[in-house]
């Protein structure tokens, strides 16, 4: 087995520390921190992931395609490189899932060592929850990943896409026995958790599980996203709790969502296109999460390295710099000045795009949709 074969070096990796601040640091002196984006519905339309329990074999069996795609969320802006190991458990993944985690934490570090990049070692919902809700069962299986990442030296922890706040609450109990820096997210709407537990209710029961930084992540679009986080603001105002705030919603606008959000869409998962964010509307996004007090800013399915760049630019004046891809890309369409069409130079300017209703191009199509359930 490979942690076996590797026990001995656990020492040597955990002497290693970066030099870089840690995720608390950052965020306690105000600094804007971007997550990175989609991996699961990127790759799997490029060819790299099977839809279905959505496991990341790719790691191991296309390692470029995964690299690759790192380097374009680092390029757009992104400072925390996630490992690429969602539902990259030992229910969803057997045998498997002992190298899989080790890989993507590999491909992360490698990534995140070329910019000023955090790693985050990332676990989710288990497939087993919903059906046994067996805890000892459960936080094995949180506790095997957590042991590749405390090997590996991820400097901080994410739990994510969580439907239920007990499960949460476990993932965090089981991530605080390292000594790394613990975040949270759920993938729930305004109206809470799959047992009616509210937003707000849920923060404070992760917070005082031992999670820094809790918010929302995946299932929702920027829109509804923001509202939940703001009834977890509100929330831990009330409990006179404090902790820092995350969020990471689609790429997708889901206005019609029901409470499950966009897997009881009829465009899921493969007719999602035509709901795609602008890069402006992700602008807009960020600059609302930032006025809301949220700094720990990102995405999840459907948020391509041009979303990621899209906050960077628009928190730009807050961070002090731009990413480097900024360098092909011109502010508010700035670069369309040199275009030969009069009309088309006269979209060279932040008020055009900030104003501009996108047409879907699609005559007989509905604009929102009526969820299967």
């Amino acid at each position: 087995m490979l942690l076996g074969k590797k026990k001995e070096s656990r020492a040597e990796f955990r002497c290693f520390f970066s030099l870089l601040q840690g995720i608390l640091e950052r965020l306690e002196s105000g600094e804007v921190v971007i997550g990175d984006g989609s991996f699961l519905i990127t790759l799997e339309k490029r060819g790299y992931v099977k839809a279905g329990l959505w496991t990341p074999e790719a790691v191991i069996e296309h390692p470029d395609a995964v690299r690759q795609l790192h380097m374009e969320f680092l390029r757009a802006g992104s400072n925390v490189m996630q490992t690429f190991t969602f539902s990259a458990s030992e229910d969803n993944m057997e045998s498997k899932w002992e190298d899989v985690n080790a890989a993507a934490c590999d491909l992360a570090r490698e990534v995140a060592g070329k910019g000023d990049a955090l790693v985050a070692g990332g676990i989710c919902q288990t497939s087993i929850y919903k059906y046994h809700k067996d805890e000892a069962r459960i936080k094995k299986l949180f506790r095997q990943q957590l042991e590749v990442f405390a090997w590996k030296n991820v400097d901080f922890l994410i739990a994510e896409y969580f439907e239920h706040v007990e499960e949460a609450v476990w993932a965090v109990e089981v991530l605080k026995e390292s000594d790394r820096p613990v975040a949270v997210t759920m993938c729930i709407s305004p109206e809470g958790d799959m047992h009616d537990i509210t937003p707000g209710e849920c923060a404070v029961r992760l917070v005082k599980a031992g999670a820094s930084i809790v918010g929302v992540n995946c299932r929702f679009g920027p829109e509804t996203s923001l509202k939940t986080i703001e009834l977890m603001k509100e929330g831990l105002q009330r409990a006179g709790l404090k902790a820092h705030l995350m969020v990471q919603p689609l790429g997708f606008h889901t206005p019609d969502c029901g409470k499950e959000g966009f897997v009881d869409l009829p465009e899921y998962p493969f007719g999602l296109e035509s709901r795609a964010a602008t890069r402006w509307d992700i602008q807009k996004y960020a600059r609302e999460a930032y006025n809301q007090g949220v700094r720990y800013i990102g995405g999840c399915c459907g948020f391509e390295p041009y979303h990621i760049r899209a906050i960077a630019e628009e928190l730009a004046p807050e961070r002090g710099f731009l990413p480097p891809a900024s360098e092909k890309h011109g502010s508010w369409g700035s670069a369309l000045d040199m275009h030969t069409k009069p009309w088309v130079r006269a979209r060279a300017r932040r008020e055009y795009w900030e104003n501009l209703l996108p047409a879907s191009g699609r005559p007989f199509c509905p604009s929102l949709s009526k969820p299967d359930v």
